[in-house]
C-alpha cells in the first residue's frame, strides 16, 4: 500500500464482496456455483484459465466431489452465505495521480 500511496496520494482499500449470483464472468464469479467451471464455454471466458493451462486433474476432482457430496460436505457453509470475500480490492484516492 506505500507504493500505492507514494504514486496516487492518500488511498483506502476495500473489500469487494462478490455476490452469489454474480455473472460477470471473472474467475471467482462462480464460488457458489461450483459446476459452472466445469462448462468449457465458462472457463474459455476466463483470462485465468487461460494462464493455468491444463486444468483436466482438478476438474476431474471437483466433477468427482460434486457428484459424491464431498464438495458440500467441504464447502456447504458457502450456500448459505449471499456474498464472499474471495480477496478482490478496490483502491481508491482522493487525490488526482502523482507524475514525476
Amino acid at each position: 500500500m506505500q507504493r500505492y500511496a507514494h504514486w496516487l496520494g492518500d488511498v483506502t482499500v476495500e473489500p469487494v464482496p462478490i455476490p452469489y449470483d454474480c455473472t460477470d464472468g471473472f474467475l471467482a464469479a462462480y464460488w457458489r456455483r461450483p459446476a459452472a467451471y466445469l462448462d468449457a464455454r465458462i472457463r474459455r471466458a476466463m483470462s485465468s484459465f487461460w494462464k493455468i493451462g491444463d486444468v483436466s486433474e482438478g476438474l476431474e476432482r471437483l466433477d468427482r466431489d460434486l457428484k459424491n457430496g464431498s464438495w458440500v460436505a467441504r464447502y456447504g457453509h458457502l450456500i448459505k452465505l449471499d456474498t464472499l470475500d474471495c480477496g478482490y480490492r478496490l483502491v481508491r484516492t482522493t487525490h488526482p495521480a502523482k507524475c514525476q
